[in-house]
C-alpha cells in the first residue's frame, strides 16, 4: 500500500535557540521543538520526570467533596462498591481502588463490580445498581465511567445509594447528579492536567485520601504498575502527567511488579526491561480478553490477588482466553478479506462494511482494524447478538468516523464512539440499507488523501548522525506513546550494498550505506518493495532507530518502515 509522506518542520529560529541551552545536535532539538520543547527549564522536566511534579489531587474539582463522601462512609460503616469498565483501564482502576479501600476498611463492608461485556454493555449498568442495592451498598464508586449515566446515578439515588464518579471521557451537556464528580474535561475544572485516563483519575483520588489520613506516598505509589498499563492500553497522550506517571509505572515494572504483572509476563516468556509497547502487545490484550471472550472480572482478580501460585493460575485462564480471541479474530479476518475479494464493486467503494451472523462479537472492532491495514477506508465489521445486529467501526486518520455514524442514525437503534471508533446496534432487516448510506455518507465526506495512510516523519538525516551518542538521547525521551512518538527518520539517497534479502517471504533484511558509512536493518512486510533495492538506483529510507544485541554485542540498526526511489 502506497503511503503519504508527511515530514515535519520546527521554525528554525527556536530550534537554535533550544540548541544554544541544550548543547546538544540540531536534529534532536528540532525534535524537541516540535513536541513543544522551548527551552532548558521545559527539556529538563521531560528528559527527568520528577513524582514531585505530580500536580496537587484537591486542584481537581469535587476531590474534597469525593474524600468527604468517602470518610464518612467509612465512619458509619456503609457498604462501598467499586464499579469500573470491562477494558484494561477499568479493571486496573478498579483493582488499585479495591486494593487501597481493603488497607484502610473491613472487607465485608467492600465490594467490586465489572458490568458483562454483552449482558449489560458499556459503562453503569441498572443489573449493577440492583447488585449494589440487594448488597447493601449505598456508595458506588465509578471507574472509567459514570459521566454519562445521568438516568441510571438518577435510578440509584431513588434507591438510596449515592454516586462518585471517576471518569476522563468527555461529559454531556447535563451531568449526572452525584455526590462527587471527578472528571478533568468537566468545562469549569481547574487541573492543570486534562488527559489522564480512568484509572489516572482513580489514581489522583487515592492519593487525595492517603494525604487527608497522613498516610505515606507508598500507599499510592505501589499502584502505579497497574496506572501505566491502562496508559498504555487506553492510548492517552504520553505528554506531562502521565508521561511522569508512565516513567514510574515502567519502572517499577521492571523493578518489582505486582503479582499479577509479573505472572502475565512469565507467561508471555518476555525477558529485557519492558517499555510501553510490551505492555501495548503483551499484557494489554490478555487483560482485555477476560471482557472479550468470558467475564472481565477475572482480571481484577488477577491485579488483586497476592499469592503468586494463584496469580499463575488466573493469568493462565487470561492467556488461554486471549489465545481463543487469536484464534476468532485471525478467522473472522480471513472470512471478511474473502468477502471483500468477492465484492464485485469493492474497489469503488470509499467504505468497507461487512456482516456475518456467527462472528464472534468480542472482536469485531480488531477485525475492523486489521481490515483497515490491509484496505485503508472506514470500515464496519457487523455481527449478530439476539434478536439484534450489532457492530464496532474504525476510522482512518483525520476522517470523523462518529459524524458519519451519526448521519446514518435513521437506521440504527442505537450508536456510541468517537472521532476514531463507534459501535451500533440495528434491526437485521436494515444491514444493507445502513451500508448503502454509510458508503454514500463517506463518499460525500472524505478526502482523496484520507484514502491514503501517512508516515508521519520527524526529519531528514544523514547516516553520519547516527552514532550511539544520539541514540542515547533518543532513549531518553521514553516512554514512546501518542503525542511522544518513537521518533521516525528519513535518509535520502541510501544504496543497496550487495546484502539485502528477502526472508520468510514477506520481510526485507537490509544492508545499506550512504557514502561509506553502512547500516543493517529489517523491513516487516516489505518484500513487495523489493525490486526498489535490486538495482543500483539510490533509494530513500524511513525508518525508526533500535539497537540490536548479539552475542554480547550491541550495535544500532534501522527498523525500515518505507522504501521509495530516490528519483520518485
Amino acid at each position: 500500500m502506497v503511503k503519504r509522506w508527511n515530514i515535519l518542520e520546527a521554525p528554525a529560529t527556536a530550534v537554535n535557540s533550544l540548541q544554544k541551552d541544550l548543547g546538544i545536535s540540531a536534529t534532536i532539538c528540532k525534535l524537541l521543538v516540535q513536541r513543544g520543547i522551548s527551552g532548558f527549564s521545559q527539556a529538563k522536566a521531560f528528559f527527568r520526570p520528577q513524582l514531585a511534579d505530580l500536580h496537587d489531587p484537591w486542584l481537581m474539582k469535587d476531590m474534597d467533596k469525593a474524600v468527604a463522601r468517602i470518610m464518612h462512609a467509612l465512619q458509619n460503616r456503609e457498604k462501598m462498591l467499586v464499579f469500573g469498565d470491562y477494558d484494561v483501564d477499568g479493571t486496573t482502576a478498579v483493582a488499585c481502588m479495591y486494593q487501597f479501600l481493603l488497607q484502610i476498611y473491613e472487607s465485608d463492608r467492600l465490594d467490586y463490580y465489572i458490568p458483562h461485556r454483552y449482558k449489560e454493555g458499556y459503562g453503569v449498568s441498572r443489573q449493577g445498581i440492583d447488585f449494589a442495592r440487594e448488597s447493601g451498598a449505598t456508595l458506588i464508586i465509578t471507574l472509567d465511567c459514570g459521566i454519562k449515566s445521568a438516568d441510571l446515578v438518577a435510578y440509584a439515588s431513588s434507591l438510596g445509594i449515592d454516586f462518585i464518579i471517576c471518569d476522563h471521557h468527555l461529559p454531556d451537556a447535563v451531568l449526572p447528579v452525584a455526590a462527587a464528580i471527578l472528571n478533568p474535561k468537566q468545562p469549569d475544572c481547574g487541573y492543570p492536567y486534562k488527559e489522564l485516563c480512568g484509572c489516572g483519575v482513580g489514581f489522583k483520588l487515592i492519593t487525595a485520601l492517603c494525604r487527608h489520613l497522613d498516610l505515606s506516598d507508598e500507599f499510592f505509589l505501589t499502584y502505579l504498575d497497574l496506572v501505566v498499563t491502562a496508559i498504555a492500553a487506553d492510548i492517552v497522550p504520553l505528554t506531562g502527567e502521565n508521561r511522569i506517571l508512565a516513567y514510574y509505572g515502567l519502572k517499577k515494572i521492571n523493578e518489582h511488579p505486582s503479582p499479577g504483572i509479573k505472572a502475565l509476563l512469565e507467561l508471555a516468556g518476555h525477558t529485557g526491561p519492558m517499555v510501553m509497547g510490551n505492555l501495548v502487545f503483551v499484557i494489554a490484550p490478555k487483560v482485555n480478553a477476560a471482557g472479550r471472550m468470558d467475564d472481565a472480572r477475572l482480571a481484577v482478580q488477577l491485579f488483586v490477588e497476592k499469592d503468586p501460585v494463584k496469580s499463575k493460575s488466573i493469568a493462565t485462564q487470561l492467556h488461554s482466553h486471549n489465545d481463543d480471541r487469536k484464534e476468532a479474530d485471525l478467522q473472522i479476518t480471513e472470512e471478511a478479506l474473502a468477502m471483500i475479494t468477492d465484492t464485485a464493486d469493492f474497489a469503488g467503494r470509499r467504505s468497507t462494511v461487512v456482516y456475518q451472523p456467527h462472528w464472534h462479537k468480542g472482536v469485531v472492532g480488531i477485525v475492523a482494524s486489521r481490515l483497515i491495514d490491509r484496505y485503508y477506508r472506514p470500515t464496519v465489521v457487523l455481527t449478530r447478538s439476539g434478536d439484534v445486529i450489532t457492530g464496532s467501526a474504525r476510522s482512518v486518520a483525520g476522517f470523523n468516523l462518529y459524524e458519519a455514524v451519526h448521519a446514518c442514525r435513521e437506521f440504527l437503534v442505537g450508536y456510541g464512539g468517537h472521532f476514531a471508533a463507534a459501535g451500533m446496534t440495528l434491526l437485521p432487516d436494515l444491514v444493507e440499507a445502513f451500508s448503502n448510506k454509510f458508503e454514500s455518507v463517506v463518499a460525500a465526506t472524505i478526502s482523496p488523501e484520507q484514502m491514503v495512510p501517512e508516515i508521519v516523519i520527524d526529519g531528514e538525516i544523514s547516516f553520519s548522525e547516527l552514532k550511539p551518542a544520539f541514540f542515547n538521547i533518543i532513549k531518553q525521551m521514553e516512554p514512546f506513546g501518542p503525542e511522544n512518538s518513537k521518533p521516525v527518520w528519513l535518509s535520502r539517497g541510501v544504496r543497496n550494498n550487495g546484502w539485502s534479502k528477502i526472508v520468510k517471504e514477506q520481510h526485507i533484511k537490509f544492508s545499506v550505506s550512504q557514502g561509506n558509512i553502512l547500516f543493517s536493518g529489517i523491513g516487516f512486510g516489505l518484500a513487495s518493495r523489493f525490486p526498489l533495492l535490486a538495482g543500483s538506483a539510490p533509494v530513500d529510507l524511513v525508518y525508526t532507530l533500535e539497537e540490536n544485541e548479539w552475542n554480547g554485542q550491541r550495535h544500532l540498526q534501522l527498523r525500515v518502515l518505507d522504501i521509495r526511489s530516490s528519483e520518485s
